[in-house]
């Protein structure tokens, strides 16, 4: 039985047309996943369907008395402007129910006149319809599962970082259990044990769930539809991620015989077509040249069916063959600890790198990954233990926050700047990291957090390094391009050193797995593994014991001895600090430029306005949420 029916939505944006002629229901009890590259549409979609974007055509019903409750990832469209938790109804329902329990008990031996006591009951039963009598319980237990706690004594949900409102916003939603979840990108800002506890809701969810999402692990344990969007257009799959998968691949199959059968009739109507205007049979040759302006039409619909390969990533990431044994070793740490003002954040890690070895760190948000991953690169100082590093290795570092040195130069300049390319080489190139056309004259500054990443991984593999360092590479990218970037980095030569979430990335790609419980870290041969481990200490089962890689022979050469950092090494972090809070500054002077000019626009609105206003307005507000992400991918990368 459909809940919600989307029928023949089209919307477009100047003469790109993002969504077209789109149709499907949302059945009671659907749980979907509506994936597409960035870009796509996806959370245009969302937003029709929630009333804040109107379409070019079609309409959007709601059955019944369908209740939605939506997820944005723009934190400026969630309400957390009061001091409880709690929605104002269910506050309004608890005044007046304090309000009537005080003029029952002012009443006294009289009694209450019926007339109290029936709006009472009302309002009791009101109360009780809602969830007030357990919703502090199910509020606390779902802030646990997604990993807040002390939130509910908050004065000021204004002050949370953007991570933990989001997840405030998404426990609100599971509390107040609407008829449909409708959650855009729900696992941002999620470590594993959240994802998990989220995954173990949603699946047993009595409501429909209709959530975009790139965690592809995620949507496997909870999706049983698909709806892909491309090209404008949706095509709907029974089923998980993996059932997607398989579908998908047989219809591609399906659709390029199909594409290569009538391109094999459009050539024989032309020929056909030719030799009777050779012969002079007038009838003939007109005749044959409609049923060839048929075929093509029907070619024309069933070529914009399969991908058109427009925007598409080629990750680069195999350099050039390295000499040496593949077990040499190229970094040694040995009892690693650290402290922050006497709170000791890890203790006692020891690992070992050998060359062409991939190692992924997985633990929760706080752990201490990103702050051991830039301690292996000297980007900080003041631990405990010892790091050795050989002599000859070099090293590459991508952060969640990548810094350029010239905002201003474009995407092409990067590339003359670190290399000896030439135009078409660099231009070639970066069409592999999604840079076409245009696209290569955009300057830094004005690029997304998606695209910074990717022309900074551009430019760093340019440099083939030994060794590289990355701190949650798959932020920003669609399924399309992570499965493209997890296939260079299981061919790359090189090791790797990742910090990680996405846990279909590091089954994928990891040899081993250095996980974080406990106050330390262990190497663990799979990630199942490490989750195996961190389920049982929980449940206080017995300590696993799992492998642990074998210490080869000592190096020849050390960088650093006793945990002591170079001094040029604190150099570069004061100088990547201050690019970082630089790009701070200037995001809040666009944004506050943005938000004058979406002010100016809307009074235009319903009076003056025309085409441009409009177009103009969805592209400034495409441009605020690309900056809002940034701003707060950069403002928690100064926390860590």
């Amino acid at each position: 039985m459909p809940i919600i029916s989307v029928d023949g939505i089209s919307k477009s944006f100047g003469t790109v047309n993002v969504l077209d002629d789109i149709t499907f229901s949302v059945n009671a009890g659907d749980k979907i996943a509506f994936i597409g590259n960035n870009g796509a549409g996806k959370s245009t979609l969302f937003r029709i369907i929630k009333g804040d974007v109107r379409s070019d055509t079609g309409k959007v019903i709601f059955h019944g008395n369908t209740i939605a409750g939506y997820l944005s990832q723009n934190m400026e469209e969630q309400d957390l402007s009061g001091s409880t938790l709690k929605p104002s109804v269910l506050v309004d329902l608890e005044m007046n129910k304090a309000r009537l329990e005080n003029e029952m008990s002012a009443a006294g031996e009289d009694g209450a006149p019926r007339s109290l006591l029936d709006e009472y009951s009302r309002v009791c039963a009101e109360y009780e319809a809602r969830g007030g009598y357990e919703y502090d319980y199910r509020m606390a237990e779902a802030l646990s599962g997604l990993g807040l706690t002390g939130i509910s004594d908050r004065t000021d949900l204004m002050t949370l970082s953007g991570g933990e409102k989001m997840r405030v916003c998404l426990a609100r939603l599971i509390v107040e259990r609407p008829d449909i979840l409708m959650l855009d990108e729900p696992t941002n800002h999620l470590d594993t044990d959240a994802v998990e506890w989220l995954e173990d809701f949603l699946s047993s969810y009595g409501g429909a769930v209709f959530l975009i999402s790139h965690d592809r692990y995620f949507i496997d344990r909870v999706a049983n539809r698909v709806i892909e969007l491309q090209n404008g257009k949706i095509r709907e799959y029974k089923g998980n991620y993996d059932d997607y998968k398989i579908q998908k691949e047989e219809f591609l199959k399906t659709q390029a015989a199909t594409v290569a059968a009538l391109e094999k009739e459009l050539e024989h109507q032309l020929d056909v077509k030719q030799t009777m205007l050779s012969h002079r049979n007038i009838s003939g040759y007109h005749e044959r040249e409609k049923k060839a302006d048929k075929v093509l039409k029907m070619l024309e619909r069933e070529r914009a069916l399969l991908p058109d390969g427009r925007g598409k990533m080629s990750f680069v990431a195999v350099p050039e063959e390295r000499s040496g044994a593949e077990d040499k070793i190229l970094m040694s740490v040995k009892g690693v600890s650290k402290k922050f003002d006497d709170e000791i954040l890890f203790e006692d890690i020891d690992l070992e790198v050998k060359a062409n070895e991939k190692i992924f760190l997985c633990g929760p948000n706080g752990c201490g990954k990103t702050t051991l991953l830039r301690m292996l690169t000297g980007r900080e100082d003041g631990f405990d233990g010892t790091v050795y590093v050989s002599a000859s290795a070099t090293m590459g570092y991508m952060g969640q926050f990548v810094p350029f040195d010239d905002e201003e130069r474009t995407c092409l300049d990067e590339l003359f700047a670190r290399s000896d390319l030439s135009e078409t080489e660099a231009r070639s190139l970066l069409a592999r990291y999604g840079f076409r056309g245009l696209d290569v004259f955009k300057k830094i500054s004005v690029l997304s957090g998606g695209e910074r990443s990717r022309l900074y991984l551009c430019a760093l593999l340019l440099e083939n390094p030994d060794m590289l360092f990355l701190d949650e590479p798959t932020n920003h990218l669609d399924i399309e391009s992570r499965e493209i970037l997890e296939d260079a980095i299981k061919e790359y030569s090189g090791a790797v050193i990742c910090v990680s979430h996405d846990r279909f990335f590091i089954e994928k790609c990891a040899h081993k797995v250095l996980g974080f419980a406990g106050g330390t870290a262990k190497i663990f041969d799979k990630y199942r593994y490490y989750r195996k481990y961190v389920k049982d200490q929980s449940s206080q089962v017995p300590e696993r014991t799992e492998p642990v890689i074998e210490k080869e022979e000592p190096l020849k050469t050390t960088r650093e001895t006793e945990g002591k950092i170079s001094s040029r090494n604190r150099a570069a972090e004061r100088k990547e600090a201050a690019k970082r809070r630089e790009r701070l500054r200037s995001i809040e002077k666009e944004i506050e430029q943005i938000e004058n000019r979406k002010k100016e626009l809307e009074a235009t609105f319903g009076t003056s306005a025309g085409v441009e206003e409009y177009n103009e307005y969805a592209a400034i507000g495409q441009r605020y949420d690309d900056l809002f992400e940034e701003y707060v991918l950069l403002s928690e990368e100064g926390e860590i």
